[in-house]
């Protein structure tokens, strides 16, 4: 088999996988019997045989889990059983007052401590794929944009802004632009991809010291975004966030980037009126701590009461490809779509990058059915 693939940029990585975190998580938050659990914890290890393969850095300082406010120990008790259930190794319940011996600065009333979860630089990992895409004898095409995907009898032409290919299957896996391509072969309009711009900072040079590992809040089960939270990179640098603001643009990483066609065509979606009418307090509360940068110091005082406001700093920011299904839901699982010939990745969601090599055993699984 000969693969080819299609990439709408001059380098990849340049969109989710260059502008994330960089962890590799370890499956605690998903519930058993979801797709994204079983993918993850499948995915984890097979990640990091690559990376070592291909002498890739992917140190474990773990993750502490910390609930701050009284109506989060239940969900943290709960992210636990999960976590066990899920077969996670090395899970640690962790009382306030020794949440210190993992993270010093760090303050709170319970926790709860993963110590597999990782971190990595994404951009050498696809950097690694496209290393082996090459050495097998497939081809990577940059400055590729899909345009058109037509049938024919027996196969597909994928028409693109350089070249046109004609290709016995096909497999669509975008992020941003997955509602796009499927929609050129006819397919459902639904679910629809909705841009959530997430805005990051970090601690000033010298404040690294205050977090060791990863500190991350409880997650709301209504939501699937995380809150603020502090990740250590495998450059020493930590990173706080991001936030989740509505994106005026697919590809929109600075908020002046505006896309009048896109903006127009999702506010003449009913969906997306629905997914206001169900977030509309998560999405103020959001608002809030991007304009407010008090309120925002403030909640990240509650796990570090040691910060400052001097100590926090601008950072780069994503854009969060969220599925949104008709009734206005936000999608949380990996969701495919299959036609004749052709697969559809319609939502490949957080801990999709940990998950890639699981993700292409799933993708190969599916064309041989």
């Amino acid at each position: 088999m000969r693969v080819l693939v299609l990439e709408q940029e001059a380098q990849i990585a340049s969109h989710q996988c260059g502008h994330i975190r960089g962890v590799i998580h370890s499956g605690i938050y998903y519930q058993s019997g979801w797709l994204k659990a079983s993918i993850c914890i499948r995915g984890g290890a097979p990640l990091r045989t690559f990376c070592d393969a291909h002498g890739i850095a992917h140190p474990e300082p773990g993750k502490l889990i910390v609930a701050v406010r009284e109506h989060e120990l239940t969900r943290l008790d709960n992210l636990k059983q999960r976590g066990d259930a899920n077969g996670l190794r090395g899970l640690e319940l962790i009382e306030g007052t020794d949440i210190a011996r993992i993270e010093p600065a760090a303050r709170g009333l319970r926790a709860v401590f993963s110590p597999a979860t990782g971190i990595v630089d994404y951009g050498l990992v696809a950097s690694g794929l496209a290393a082996d895409i090459a050495a097998g004898g497939g081809v990577i095409l940059t400055d590729h944009r899909v345009t058109g995907l037509h049938r024919l009898p027996g196969s597909w032409t994928v028409a693109t802004t350089q070249s046109t290919i004609t290709a016995r299957r096909v497999v669509t896996c975008a992020g941003l632009q997955s509602d796009r391509l499927a929609a050129l072969t006819g397919g459902a309009r639904e679910p629809r991809i909705v841009p959530f711009r997430g805005e990051y900072s970090r601690l000033r040079p010298g404040r690294e010291r205050l977090v060791r590992g990863l500190i991350y809040p409880v997650p709301d089960p209504a939501f699937p975004f995380l809150g603020v939270h502090f990740t250590r990179r495998v450059d020493g640098t930590i990173w706080i966030g991001p936030n989740a603001l509505l994106a005026l643009a697919k590809e929109g990483y600075r908020r002046s980037r505006v896309s009048v066609r896109e903006l127009a065509s999702l506010l003449t979606w009913p969906g997306f009126y629905r997914m206001a009418r169900r977030y509309w307090r998560m999405g103020l509360s959001e608002f809030g701590l991007a304009l407010n940068q008090g309120a925002f110091i403030r909640e990240l005082q509650r796990y570090l009461p040691a910060l400052q406001p001097v100590d926090v700093l601008p950072a780069g920011a994503g854009v969060r490809a969220q599925a949104v299904a008709a009734d206005g839901r936000l999608l949380d699982d990996f969701a495919f779509a299959e036609e004749e010939g052709i697969l559809h990745v319609r939502n490949a969601p957080s801990p999709a990058a940990t998950a890639c090599l699981a993700i292409a055993e799933t993708i190969v699984d599916r064309l041989e059915r």
